[in-house]
């Protein structure tokens, strides 16, 4: 849950960056959104949602 929020804001701290710099548009972000709702219902979801998991407790367990 904690990784799910993190990388949710994550993503949203780049949209803003990205819309303030004028690299994304309104509609742009607005068809990422919808996207990744789409790709939250279909069958990939779980497979995306594994993959992201592993990705960050690979990441979390590395020391500088």
């Amino acid at each position: 849950m904690a990784v799910s929020i993190s990388a949710v804001l994550l993503l949203l701290i780049l949209a803003v960056i990205f819309m303030r710099n004028g690299a994304l548009k309104i509609s742009h972000a607005l068809v990422c959104v919808l996207l990744g709702f789409y790709l939250a219902g279909t069958s990939m979801a779980p497979t995306i949602h594994s993959g992201l998991m592993t990705t960050a407790e690979l990441v979390s367990s590395l020391r500088p």
